[in-house]
């Protein structure tokens, strides 16, 4: 399963790993996910992957 966000569909970036020498590799970047249930309309349970940063807006606004 893809490094994706089920919510705001972020996913991987790509930046560098810069050394003290100032080298400079390839990186990603990967979102924080986390598994989460939840209840759906019907009274089903669901698990869906949520950035933690979605999953804060999410709890702001109840």
């Amino acid at each position: 399963m893809a490094r994706r966000c089920m919510l705001s569909h972020k996913g991987p970036m790509v930046g560098n790993r810069v050394s003290h020498a100032n080298n400079k590799n390839k990186r990603r970047l990967l979102p924080n996910l986390h598994t989460i249930r939840i209840t759906l309309e019907d009274g089903t349970r669901q698990k869906i992957k949520v950035a933690t940063s979605t999953l804060r807006t999410m709890r702001k606004s109840k």
